[in-house]
């Protein structure tokens, strides 16, 4: 007979991330990291950072941080939330404005977090699927919901929509909270974050894991108005006061006030994606139009699936999706020219195998 205790036990699926190799020498471009380090001033703040102060508890309020961010946004301290990862960002929203018993809708090919942060928050969900070129049709979100998340750029097809697509979006979900997530808006999309001014029910978060390249410090954010970011606060500070550690709070600031720093790594990615696309292209492969830290591609005579193992052989590491709709494409990390080199001379000598 099962133990009855056992009946109380959450039995959820959890969210799978990218592989983590512990093989040495390998090509990894499979998590959407940036293969560049982070700011100089990031490392000075860093070594400068005085140890004797870990004893004490870290600003709750991330002052300073705020400050910075609010500049940076040409916004106000008080419309900045600060997280530990967009992650922990995006999961208190869910938790601090969807929770209607309409369900909040999102597409059916995205962030694969959004369904297991519903499923444990309880949260009912509904899907609209992607048209045939994987963008999103914005007529279908005139329906009444709970609420409304999307990526912008999507993944993982790496797609960005424009202004005109968010103010439509506004329009038709007047009586919902609307959030976009932005984790890769740094790479060419367009930011709603101007847009949170004038709409009160608009809020878009962010990461510093991917254009900052600070991916283990943790370190997300939201942009909204007031009074969202106050019911954030207090969703927070319901279950812990200090999400978000000294030194990454430094790290944080550091980075956001180096702008050459940014716009030079971010220019680098670009570019690097670029010439990665179009050599792909040249193989026979369809590419998506990226405005992301990555590529979204299929090859018209090669399996996908086949393609991804054949490559973790020869230690370059790219992610697959064994979803429907997207089975047969491959989600590609841009590293470093170095890196893209070697991904691309395995990737030429697949293709002629």
């Amino acid at each position: 007979m099962d133990k009855l205790w056992k009946k109380n036990l959450r039995d959820i699926e959890p969210y799978v991330p990218g592989e983590q190799s512990k093989e040495i020498n390998i090509v990894k471009i499979n998590a959407n990291e940036n293969p560049y380090p982070p700011s100089p001033k990031v490392t000075e703040a860093i070594r400068n950072f005085e140890s004797s102060k870990l004893r004490f508890y870290p600003d709750a309020n991330a002052f300073t941080f705020k400050k910075a961010m609010a500049e940076y946004f040409n916004t106000d301290a008080e419309n900045i939330f600060i997280g530990n990862g967009s992650d922990d960002v995006i999961a208190l929203c869910f938790q601090a404005f969807f929770n209607s018993q309409k369900p909040i809708v999102y597409p059916d090919i995205t962030y694969s977090f959004y369904p297991v942060w519903c499923r444990l928050f309880h949260i009912p969900y509904k899907n609209y699927p992607l048209k045939s070129n994987f963008r999103i049709d914005i007529e279908d979100y005139k329906e009444e919901n709970g609420g409304v998340i999307i990526p912008n750029p999507n993944a993982p097809t790496s797609l960005g929509e424009g202004r005109a697509f968010i103010e439509k979006l506004m329009e038709y979900n007047k009586d919902s909270i609307v959030i976009i997530d932005e984790a890769y808006v740094d790479f060419g999309g367009y930011s709603s974050v101007e847009l949170t001014k004038k709409y009160e029910n608009l809020i878009v978060t962010g990461t510093f894991s991917k254009s900052r390249s600070l991916a283990g410090m943790r370190i997300g954010y939201a942009v909204g108005n007031r009074e969202l970011i106050a019911v954030l606060e207090a969703v927070k500070n319901s279950y812990n006061s200090y999400t978000v550690n000294s030194i990454s709070m430094a790290a944080g600031t550091a980075a956001i006030n180096d702008k050459d720093y940014f716009h030079k790594t971010v220019s680098q990615v670009i570019a690097t994606r670029e010439k990665v696309s179009n050599a792909l292209k040249e193989l026979g492969f369809t590419v998506l139009d990226s405005q992301t830290n990555f590529l979204f591609a299929t090859h018209k005579t090669k399996n996908m699936k086949e393609y991804f193992e054949w490559l973790k052989t020869q230690k370059v590491f790219i992610r697959y999706f064994n979803l429907p709709k997207i089975d047969n494409y491959v989600r590609i990390t841009i590293g470093t020219d170095k890196e893209m080199d070697r991904f691309l001379e395995k990737t030429t000598e697949y293709i002629h195998l």
